[in-house]
């Protein structure tokens, strides 16, 4: 195929050329196959100026807005702490303190003034409250469904080749991210013939990599992947927190630290979080558990199985009743040099075991 299209654009060239020298002839360029070529509102362009187009979801923790992002860096105040939001793994630090405290009403201040970034890549500057609210308003509800397609990304780069038929150029661009690939989507015109260095590389959301090597693969590609996933489109930033939890991530998390605290105890709708306060916790594969307290060790088990947001972790440490019940794992946070395992059952009974092993 990378034969057939140089042989191709080598001919436009050529015939660009000669168009050149004798104006007075007329000149005819042969297409290439349909398959190679990128055109100006077909589907496939579509489809992929769809998949390119800016994701306004991933940080509804901070706008509460499905069509546009918030640029960072932002400063913003979380429950009383002053956070400086640098990058998308930032937006952990804001769940964190959310999730410190299951009793409070969870806050949050933009320091303003800011810029949003809206799906097609456009900008503004918004100064107040009030005016990101009216931009707010305007994007699609939770869930609603709204044109950027979530489920699947480019692997870059990705080369295009390309010739206009009016002014007879030919030009290669190479592409490094979404918005290159959406701004050249979006200047494409009927008088340009456009190829792409294929093969190319699409990722899922569960991080499968699928190898595309013409234009009716990539059709074909997004289509069907375009909807196989929850694209997150709500202001719940709980909701996700183990979409990709595993068994086995766990046992490998709390069996490669001996040095576990209990920083979060809740049961029954009181508080222990002291309870337990200087004892230190270490699990092993084999399904064993050790409690360390001034001298004192406290033997018990543990297991876990499920999958996702379903994953099911029982413990039960002899003489540490507050410890033992048949948890649900809720999250695991790792940030900062942190590690948190966030275990609850219902709304009322929660256990959250914490370290700073590396």
């Amino acid at each position: 195929m990378k034969l057939q299209l140089k042989t191709f654009f080598l001919s436009l060239l050529a015939l660009a050329i000669l168009a050149t020298s004798c104006r007075k002839e007329e000149v005819v360029f042969e297409q290439a196959p349909e398959e190679e070529t990128l055109v100006a509102g077909s589907v496939v362009a579509n489809l992929m100026q769809r998949t390119a187009m800016n994701d306004g979801s991933n940080d509804n923790i901070i706008d509460n807005a499905n069509c546009f992002n918030v640029e960072l860096p932002v400063t913003v105040i979380a429950n009383g702490q002053e956070l400086v939001i640098n990058t998308t793994d930032d937006y952990e630090a804001i769940e964190i303190i959310f999730d410190d405290s299951d009793d409070d009403i969870d806050s949050l201040e933009i320091i303003f003034p800011i810029t949003i970034i809206f799906s097609d890549f456009s900008q503004t500057t918004i100064n107040n409250i009030s005016e990101l609210q009216n931009f707010a308003n305007d994007c699609n509800g939770e869930n609603q469904y709204d044109d950027d397609i979530e489920c699947l990304d480019f692997q870059y780069p990705i080369t295009a080749s390309f010739f206009n038929t009016n002014n007879e150029i030919i030009n290669t661009v190479t592409f490094t991210n979404d918005f290159m690939l959406f701004d050249f989507i979006d200047e494409i015109d009927e008088d340009d013939l456009i190829t792409i260095g294929f093969p190319i590389t699409v990722v899922l959301q569960d991080n499968t990599e699928i190898t595309i090597s013409n234009f009716t693969e990539l059709e074909t590609t997004i289509n069907a992947y375009a909807e196989s996933c929850d694209e997150d489109d709500d202001n719940d930033y709980n909701d996700d927190d183990c979409d990709n939890c595993s068994p086995v991530e766990l046992v490998n998390i709390l069996t490669s630290c001996n040095s576990w605290i209990v920083d979060k105890l809740e049961r029954n709708d009181n508080d222990y979080d002291d309870l337990y306060d200087g004892y230190t916790f270490q699990f092993y594969e084999e399904g064993t558990v050790y409690a360390y307290y001034l001298g004192t060790t406290y033997n018990g088990t543990w297991s876990t199985n499920g999958s996702g947001n379903d994953i099911t972790v029982i413990i039960n440490i002899t003489g540490l009743p507050y410890c033992n019940n048949d948890w649900v794992l809720h999250e695991i946070q790792q940030y900062s040099g942190e590690t948190k395992v966030d275990l609850r059952v219902g709304g009322e009974d929660r256990l959250r075991y914490e370290s700073t092993c590396n």
